[in-house]
């Protein structure tokens, strides 16, 4: 508004071109609607040396008069009712924004102001009370962003019926915004979750180049990653844009792998791409839909090609308004409202012409003004757009119950009390009421109501039609586990297939595999590498490996871990049965050749040989054969430290006989000569002495190495990947090779004096073959280093019964086998003269 002075009275009046209704009504209570009666405009080319002329409207838009019908209905209906507002009588102000932003902007100030010149008194301010208390619309979100920009600073409350962006829920940019319609952050959450529940995870994306589009998609790909779904193209597209955009737009989705485009379209934008698609054959893909267009039988009936079929997406839950139907089709009223938008509706319906009219039908059949309305196939005759005209029709209701509490109203209303924009929009904000049908209408803290939308799919039927089928719910106010619900019906997809569409960039990782990202790509490109060895994944699409325990490992797949195998020297196998066979063997033999020297102890070549020590050797050797077998079977605790400590004394009890021998050979050589008294010095108690004394040290050793750390069972999990061995652990290292050192020590200092003594004159002198053996022994033991370190697993517990069975045969052999031949098989050389000889002695 603005103030200016006709000679001394000062006046209001509205700057520019005013903006006059295109519907009106007068009443108590007026009220403003917003709605684009038609779509676009004639071009004009503006040259700024002269004001602009105001715009002309073309292509009269039928879903948007059906919008203001659903308006004009329920203000109808109220200003009826004795129960709502009684007394009071709803007028309307309905403008045509033609889908211009700039239009709805001067529309907006149109409603908030007036057109009327005020008279004011000198020196007062311009102002004036608003036009209208509330204003219903506009149908889509940019426009109304441009409208509650304006409007929400003086708190008129504006209520819409489709504007869905997420972003008119700021209540700090817009403070007098509310909407009967769920915003799309809802929906596009729902239509994230929607794609993922059919395993879609590489899919493509269409959007409407405004804020609806551009909106809703940012919250769609937002949710999208969190649920691990990947866009492989993300274009947009708006119904003005030249047709090289819309080429490229095909090419991308001809280039494109994924079978699966979510389109986040408004219906006009979708109406021009699908003519394109169906001139290219773009058929053959998943389309999931928003809410704008996927329950519009007037973009199915455009859809000649079937490019749509099967398509699925969100609506508003369907809804009936009795009455309303019947309201809409009975247009002739319009006639006294509005001649001129009753003529151009008339004409457009029947593609006809009043005569002596101007009219831009370019028809030339002529209208009577009485055709029939029941034979016409066009949008104005369908329905199926009844949730959004119940939305228009909540939207008034909403207000009209707030001016209701507003009012006082019982049986009438108090008509003296001044409304403000702000107490009607507190007032708004908090009602709760069902309408006629019972749906229930309220508004959250953002001027939302609650989000709940039906899950449409495109079936087509045989005639060429296309029915909406309700397959699922989505309910917001649900667990989130439960909000998507979707029935047990049979759903239909693109080219008319039962089976649910592929779309992934990769398939998906089985069980013993994980994804490995492809370089450059997005993550839903991988590719499924199998698990190394020893690691398992159990899961589908795993992104890691699990290395199993330490006694488990993979099995062939890679998905279990299975226990390993126990590996340890045992009886059933057969090198355990041969060592054992062997053992045994040993022992028969030495307890063979003990009984035939009890049998033939009182010989010459038994008593020649120190008998005691004798028998005390074969004891010894026995003993030797039969510790092998503890190294055999499971290690356990006691077999741990039974076999290294039976191993260390006894072949240190048949050492020290063997040392007590050759001492007793090289002691009797030395008391034969002229003056010796050292037999005295080495007699049996002596012998016996030493044997002991050599004993007790191993045992000693033994016992410290018990004591401070002793041999142990042990898992070995490094020698083999797949295997466990079961091995006895030394526990202290340095007690091991004591005993074994020990064990050597006796052997070189036995072999030195077997070595010594091998050339005594003596027809049978035992300390030659006491030579070999010990020669076998070191030999045997040397060797057994090596081979113990470098044998893996249970054959290094082979080669160690080996060493013990290789020494003790060759024992036994050396120094037994000589003399079992003789008194077996030569009897006639055992003899005392036979023993001593008659050779010279040599010299040493």
């Amino acid at each position: 508004m603005a103030s200016f002075s006709h000679a001394d009275e000062p006046v209001c009046r509205q700057t520019g071109d005013p903006e006059n209704p295109l519907l009106s009504k007068d009443g108590d209570i007026i009220l403003g609607g917003m709605f684009s009666f038609h779509t676009s405009w004639k071009d004009r080319k503006d040259t700024y040396m002269h004001k602009p002329l105001p715009l002309q409207c073309t292509s009269l838009n039928f879903r948007d008069f059906q919008f203001a019908q659903s308006m004009l209905f329920a203000i109808e209906e109220i200003n009826n009712s004795t129960d709502l507002l009684p007394g009071v009588s709803l007028g309307y102000k309905i403008y045509d924004t033609c889908g211009s932003i700039a239009r709805s902007v001067g529309v907006t100030l149109a409603l908030a102001n007036g057109k009327e010149i005020v008279s004011v008194p000198s020196k007062t301010p311009c102002t004036r009370p608003a036009y209208v208390q509330a204003i219903i619309g506009e149908t889509s979100s940019s426009p109304t962003i441009a409208i509650g920009t304006v409007i929400g600073p003086f708190y008129v409350p504006v209520i819409s019926h489709f504007a869905t962006c997420a972003c008119l829920s700021d209540k700090t940019k817009y403070p007098s915004f509310l909407r009967t319609i769920p915003s799309d952050y809802y929906q596009s959450r729902a239509l994230a979750h929607l794609v993922k529940y059919f395993g879609w995870t590489w899919v493509g994306a269409i959007r409407t180049n405004n804020d609806y589009g551009n909106n809703g998609m940012a919250t769609f790909t937002e949710t999208a990653q969190q649920l691990d779904i990947c866009l492989e193209y993300s274009v947009s597209f708006f119904r003005t844009d030249p047709y090289v955009k819309i080429q490229k737009i095909i090419d991308i989705i001809k280039a494109s792998t994924s079978k699966v485009i979510v389109a986040f379209l408004s219906r006009a934008d979708l109406n021009v791409l699908i003519h394109e698609f169906s001139r290219h054959n773009l058929s053959g893909y998943q389309w999931v839909g928003s809410e704008s267009w996927i329950f519009d039988s007037q973009t199915a009936a455009i859809d000649k090609h079937h490019i749509l079929d099967g398509a699925i997406g969100l609506s508003i839950p369907k809804a009936h308004v009795s009455g309303l139907r019947e309201f809409m089709l009975d247009v002739k009223p319009l006639n006294s409202i509005n001649n001129e938008l009753f003529t151009e509706f008339w004409e457009s319906l029947f593609s006809c012409k009043f005569k002596g009219l101007k009219s831009t039908a370019e028809a030339v059949r002529e209208c009577t003004g009485h055709e029939d309305l029941t034979g016409v196939q066009n949008s104005l005759i369908d329905m199926s757009l009844m949730p959004i005209f119940n939305n228009v029709y909540k939207g008034v209701y909403a207000v009209a119950h707030a001016l209701h509490n507003i009012l006082n109203c019982n049986k009438t209303c108090n008509n003296n009390m001044q409304l403000d924009h702000f107490t009607i929009l507190q007032h708004i904000l908090k009602i709760h009421f069902k309408t006629k049908e019972g749906d229930e209408v309220y508004f959250n803290e953002n001027g939302d109501p609650a989000a709940k939308y039906e899950i449409i799919n495109w079936q087509p039927r045989e005639n060429s039609t296309v029915e909406f089928v309700t397959v699922g719910l989505y309910d917001t106010s649900l667990f989130p586990e439960k909000q998507l619900n979707l029935q047990n019906k049979s759903f239909i997809w693109t080219r008319n297939s039962k089976q649910v569409p592929v779309s992934v960039c990769s398939e998906k990782c089985p069980p013993g595999t994980r994804k490995v990202l492809q370089k450059g790509r997005p993550v839903c490109c991988y590719d499924c590498l199998r698990c190394a060895e020893g690691e398992i994944s159990n899961v589908t699409d795993s992104v890691t490996c699990v290395r199993c325990p330490p006694e488990f490992w993979s099995n062939e797949r890679r998905d279990a871990c299975i226990k390993k195998e126990a590996v340890f020297l045992s009886y059933e196998e057969i090198m355990g049965a041969l060592l054992t066979a062997a053992s045994l063997l040993g022992a028969c033999m030495t307890i063979g050749v003990m009984f035939i020297f009890f049998k033939y102890r009182k010989t010459s070549i038994v008593k020649a040989n120190n008998s005691e020590l004798s028998f005390l050797l074969l004891f010894s050797l026995t003993l030797c054969f039969l510790c092998s077998l503890t190294f055999i079977g499971q290690p356990s605790d006691w077999s741990c430290m039974l076999r290294h400590v039976a191993f260390g004394i006894t072949f240190v009890l048949c050492i020290s006989c063997l040392q007590g021998k050759t001492m007793v050979v090289l002691m009797a050589f030395r008391a034969t000569l002229p003056g010796s008294n050292v037999m005295k010095w080495f007699g049996p108690a002596q012998q016996r002495l030493c044997v002991t004394g050599f004993t007790l040290i191993q045992v000693l050793i033994c016992i410290i190495w018990l004591t401070t750390s002793p041999p142990f069972p042990f898992k070995n999990f490094k020698e083999f990947k797949d295997k466990i061995i079961l091995e006895c652990a030394l526990g202290s290292a340095v007690g091991f090779w004591a005993v074994l050192g020990y064990i050597g020590l006796l052997a070189i200092l036995c072999f030195i004096f077997a070595f010594l003594a091998r050339k005594l004159p003596d027809n049978f002198n035992e300390a030659k073959f006491i030579t070999f053996s010990m020669l076998i022994f070191c030999a045997v033991w040397i060797t057994f280093i090596p081979a113990y370190v470098s044998s893996p697993g249970k054959f290094s517990v082979a080669v160690e019964i080996f060493a013990i069975l290789a020494s003790s045969f060759g024992l036994l052999i050396c120094i037994f086998m000589p003399k079992c031949y003789i008194i077996l098989l030569k009897p006639e050389k055992n003899t005392k003269k036979n023993m001593m000889g008659k050779k010279a002695p040599h010299s040493l």
